[in-house]
């Protein structure tokens, strides 16, 4: 399982690692080798240990070869998703429908100050007096 450090990783060294421009959703990957069993989308050896010490993870080779199979894995579903047809989808800023209860913005409960000021120890000229903290 990919730690969390790895896995924000991910992006930002596969995008350096082939040269790509920066950006928080852009997604720059090499092609993969021809093998049509294998996702288009793959990173090598390389890439890997370059993602786990960007994330500030000591991996050794054989690690990094245990590991690459399910990132190109994980790359191949992110590869599906982007063939998903969403043109009729609108976007969603959150799940669950959230309706904001309006009501009329009017002051309810003001001109007050002499009633709250009267629990105040301290006033001056219609303020909360407080000590002086800087001389």
């Amino acid at each position: 399982m990919l730690s969390d450090r790895l896995a924000r990783a991910i992006g930002q060294a596969v995008r350096k690692a082939n040269g790509c421009a920066p950006g928080p959703r852009h997604i720059c990957l090499q092609q993969g080798q021809g093998d049509a069993s294998r996702a288009a989308m793959s990173v090598d050896t390389e890439t890997v240990l370059r993602i786990a010490n960007l994330a500030r993870i000591a991996m050794s080779e054989e690690e990094a070869e245990r590991l690459k199979p399910e990132l190109n894995n994980i790359l191949g579903w992110v590869e599906q998703l982007g063939e998903v047809d969403t043109s009729g989808v609108e976007p969603l800023a959150a799940v669950i429908e959230n309706h904001t209860r309006m009501r009329e913005d009017v002051v309810t409960d003001g001109d007050k100050r002499d009633d709250i000021l009267a629990n105040a120890p301290v006033t001056e000229h219609g303020f909360f007096g407080v000590p002086k903290v800087i001389e």
